[in-house]
C-alpha cells in the first residue's frame, strides 16, 4: 500500500473493527482465548519484523547502504524466499511447540500424573 493511501487511514478505528458473528471460543476461560489471540498476533508481528530485518541485511550485503524505498520495493530471490520460508516454519514450530505437546499428551494413553501419584500413595 502506498504512503499516500495509508496516511488517510484511521488505524485506531480499523484495529477496533469486529468481525461479524461470535468470536470463536477454544477454552473454558475466555481470558485464555484473549491471551492466546494476543500472543499469536504478537508472533505474527515478530515474523513480519524478521522478514524486514532479513531484507535490510540482504540490502546491506549487496549495496552497503539501505534506503527506505529499497526496503519497500525489495523482492527476494527464489533462494532468499526459500530461506525465509524455512526460517518461518522453524519459528512457527518453536512457538507452537507448547500446543503440540499438549495435543500429544491428550492423544497419549498415559494416565494423568496425579492419578499415578494417588496410586503410588496407596501402594
Amino acid at each position: 500500500m502506498s504512503p499516500e493511501k495509508t496516511d488517510s487511514l484511521d488505524w485506531v478505528a480499523l484495529s477496533g473493527k469486529r468481525a461479524k458473528g461470535r468470536r470463536p471460543e477454544y477454552f473454558d476461560e475466555p481470558a485464555l482465548d484473549r491471551l492466546y489471540s494476543t500472543v499469536l498476533a504478537l508472533a505474527a508481528e515478530v515474523s513480519t519484523l524478521r522478514e524486514r530485518q532479513d531484507t535490510i541485511e540482504r540490502l546491506l550485503d549487496d549495496n552497503g547502504v539501505v534506503r527506505r524505498e529499497d526496503i519497500e520495493s525489495f523482492v527476494p530471490s527464489r533462494e532468499a524466499s526459500e530461506e525465509r520460508g524455512l526460517a518461518t516454519q522453524a519459528y512457527i514450530a518453536r512457538i507452537m511447540r507448547g500446543f503440540q505437546q499438549e495435543v500429544e499428551a491428550m492423544e497419549a494413553n498415559d494416565p494423568p500424573i496425579m492419578d499415578v501419584v494417588e496410586r503410588l500413595k496407596r501402594e
